[in-house]
């Protein structure tokens, strides 16, 4: 019985002998470090963007990756022939973190390690790139000290807006530039983009409370990551 399904699990005609056993545990390891690199991408996520089905995807992707180079071995025409199965899938979801796409390439490479029978080599890869991805979180690198904000005003149509908010700016910002212009509310009102950075120790609010003065009190708002806002 045991030869029986060894049988079907003959790949070319090269001798190349893939067990059962070994396909099994090539799933089952995969899975497990790819439940590992999804943990590291829930515990280092940040904004606002997070997506349990992305997890999931990325387990699924790294358990997939991991057999199709089972499945291929050495076999030149196997692989080309999956490579044309493959090209036809297209995806619509676009990815919005830059990180995500470090996260699906993490995945890839310890399928590719299993699937080729590095199981050590894929283990220590996930291992030591995951710490590396926390030490990377913990120490925050790179991130500045004060991120830019956008400051988003509504005004009416028939106020001009150039020049408006200058003196207000030269008050309590150290710099604000105009990033776009758009109409809303039936072309009624304008919405005015703005990126800024206060001048320290002045309050967002009382920027707010400033512009709302000049503005007939509409709506003004503060995003503090570009990220965050949908514009």
């Amino acid at each position: 019985m045991g030869q029986w399904f060894d049988d079907l699990f003959q790949l070319g005609e090269i001798g190349t002998r893939v067990t059962i056993n070994e396909v099994i545990f090539s799933i089952l390891i995969s899975f497990g470090l790819g439940i590992l690199i999804g943990l590291v991408y829930y515990k280092t996520h940040r904004g606002q963007y997070y997506s349990q089905s992305f997890v999931h995807t990325l387990i699924i992707v790294q358990v997939v990756i991991a057999i199709v180079i089972v499945a291929i071995g050495s076999n030149i025409a196997r692989a080309f022939s999956l490579a044309g199965a493959l090209s036809i899938i297209r995806f619509r979801s676009a990815i919005r973190d830059p990180r995500d796409v470090a996260f699906i390439f993490f995945a890839m490479g310890t399928g590719l390690a299993i699937g080729a029978g590095l199981y050590a080599p894929a283990v220590v890869f996930t291992l030591l790139l995951s710490a590396l991805i926390f030490l990377l979180y913990k120490w925050d690198f790179a991130a500045k000290k004060e991120r830019k904000k956008l400051l988003k005003i509504s005004i009416p149509e028939n106020l001009n807006y150039e020049g408006l908010f200058d003196d207000i700016f030269a008050r309590y910002t150290e710099y604000a530039t105009l990033i776009s212009v758009r109409t809303t509310s039936l072309g009624t009102m304008f919405e005015l983009l703005y990126s800024i950075r206060n001048v320290e120790s002045i309050s967002d609010k009382l920027i707010i409370d400033e512009i709302r003065t000049r503005n007939g009190n509409l709506n003004v708002s503060i995003v503090l990551d570009q990220q965050e806002l949908e514009f």
